[in-house]
């Protein structure tokens, strides 16, 4: 066998991988350029690579992905990135950006993107490849360096962030119908459904960094909450449901990426309060988690 066709084989062999090494690092990274790259990566070290000494060539690739994903990961806390700046701009980045990308998230969850970017990378690691991806833990503990029992522990923890609390609370169902309600609406540019689903003296507080002007607002009354929220329309295809702090609310999450939380208060079937929030600080406090 000629040298061309152990390199053929080779790359067919890698290609009947890539689509799931490139799930993978997507989940890792929530960027689908920074996946691609992981993946691109992970050949170049392939085809240097001894590969007849490679007896699960699969386990091999996905343990080079997530490697290469997981310092991905600890470059970026240690950068201490944040977010774009504007919640405006990142919606018309996200909205100019390539479709596939927001296929991809929406295949995911936004939800769960939101809640694994807010993760630390070993737990990350551990979550998406054990849970997502049925990896064993004792070939995920080499990989972070780790004993088996930590790696299950690191997992654990994520897996209560993701799922947030089992609780059972007997006010999220009504909760959830009233945000899922509003969100409806909002899409539909449905004016008079809102003003019905909203109580009379609903209050929003918006603050300043969810607003154009950059300055806090206060609106009160049902029809004045209501036009506001026709009017910012055009934040609604990146909204879902998901749980805030224990409770059902709607995120703003381009491309996976927290922009912005509405928090609602809802007594009997009606909302009585919304607070808008944008402010990063304020974000990064917030528990989010998956809504089943």
């Amino acid at each position: 066998m000629t040298g061309v066709d152990v390199e053929e084989i080779l790359a067919s062999r890698f290609e009947s991988e890539r689509g799931r090494l490139r799930a993978v690092a997507y989940r890792m990274l929530g960027s689908l350029p920074e996946a691609d790259d992981a993946v691109q990566d992970a050949w170049l070290r392939l085809a240097r690579t001894d590969a007849g000494a490679i007896e699960n060539l699969g386990a091999w690739l996905t343990t080079v992905v997530a490697r290469i994903c997981l310092n991905a990961l600890r470059s970026r806390a240690a950068r201490h990135e944040e977010p774009i700046e504007g919640l405006e701009d990142a919606l018309r980045a996200s909205s100019d950006g390539p479709e596939e990308e927001a296929v991809m998230a929406d295949s995911v969850g936004l939800a769960l993107l939101v809640v694994l970017d807010t993760l630390q990378p070993a737990e990350r690691l551990a979550f998406v490849l054990h849970d997502m991806f049925d990896v064993p833990f004792d070939r995920i503990a080499p990989i972070l360096g780790k004993s088996s029992e930590a790696t299950r522990q690191l997992a654990s923890r994520a897996r209560r962030r993701v799922r947030g609390s089992e609780a059972p609370d007997p006010d999220r169902a009504r909760q959830r119908r009233a945000v899922e309600a509003y969100l409806a609406a909002v899409r539909t540019g449905d004016f008079d459904a809102l003003v019905e689903l909203l109580a009379p003296d609903v209050v929003i507080d918006a603050d300043a960094a969810s607003t154009p002007s950059r300055l806090a607002v206060t609106l009160r009354g049902a029809e004045t909450v209501a036009h506001a929220a026709v009017v910012s329309a055009a934040r609604a295809p990146f909204a879902r449901v998901a749980l805030v702090n224990g409770q059902p609310a709607l995120i703003v999450a381009p491309k996976g990426h927290l922009r912005l939380v509405l928090a609602f208060t809802v007594d009997g079937e009606r909302i009585t309060h919304v607070g808008v929030i944008a402010e990063p600080s304020r974000l990064r406090a917030l528990e989010v988690a998956v809504l089943e």
